[in-house]
């Protein structure tokens, strides 16, 4: 079983692919939505689930999403038709670098994708090619709360604790107006509901070819997890706006 299979199954009781909760993923789309009718775009939206949401909760708006997974944009694709938003819901399967639209959006949207544009200040760099004046970017990534240990650099990547991070955005031309660190319970539900989603499945299938590997991943996702990244990685999402030059 590949990959972006396993990861399809995880996500199954936790359809946002990042540590947030729905109440913060509500309040900080209500944040970022002022006024309702926007064109939002999210770069690496995987199957759509805050794109699903914001247009839910805003009749008037209309959104895009861009993603490299076919399989992933086919599910955002049905469940805005069950939803009835399609008629509001463009989706490209494309490389999010290469996405380029006729006109500029009012929101842009990456949450735990920057990695796919080159980490977070390429991300923002991408974001600004794609804003409408007076446009705002909801950008979600990795901190570390403690000082890492070296393994755990080395699984997740190099990551900076929050005060450098907001430093490092604003030294890039960013203003923060809003933001969330995710909770240690937000955290904690997030790798619990991915791993014991995985595991479930392998025991729910034993007579499945690939039920054996599954579990092994699911049960070493688990250990990386407890013993080399919980108590240093965190995970902030910041609503931010261009800074007047």
């Amino acid at each position: 079983m590949n990959r972006e299979q396993m990861s399809k199954i995880a996500h199954t009781h936790h359809p946002i692919k990042s540590p947030l909760d729905d109440e913060s993923v509500s309040r900080l789309l209500a944040h970022a939505l002022p006024n309702g009718d926007e064109r939002v775009l999210d770069l690496g939206c995987g199957g759509g689930e805050w794109l699903l949401r914001a247009l839910t909760t805003h009749p008037r708006l209309r959104a895009e999403g861009v993603d490299i997974s076919e399989s992933d944009l086919a599910e955002a694709r049905r469940k805005a038709v069950g939803l009835g938003l399609d008629d509001r819901l463009a989706l490209h399967c494309r490389k999010a670098e290469e996405f380029s639209a006729p006109h500029r959006f009012d929101l842009v949207l990456c949450i735990g994708s920057t990695h796919a544009l080159g980490g977070l200040l390429p991300t923002l760099e991408a974001a600004r090619d794609h804003l409408a004046p007076g446009g705002r970017v909801l950008v979600g990534d990795g901190i570390w709360e403690r000082e890492p240990s070296p393994e755990a650099v080395e699984v997740l990547g190099d990551f900076a604790d929050l005060p450098t991070t907001i430093e490092r955005v604003t030294a890039a031309g960013w203003t923060p107006v809003q933001g969330h660190v995710s909770t240690r319970r937000e955290l904690d539900d997030y790798e619990w509901a991915n791993w014991g989603t995985l595991a479930s499945w392998a025991l729910d299938h034993p007579a499945h070819p690939d039920g054996p590997e599954v579990l092994a991943w699911a049960t070493a996702r688990r250990t990386e997890w407890l013993r080399t990244y919980r108590d240093t990685w965190g995970f902030a999402t910041l609503l931010l706006r261009p800074t007047p030059a």
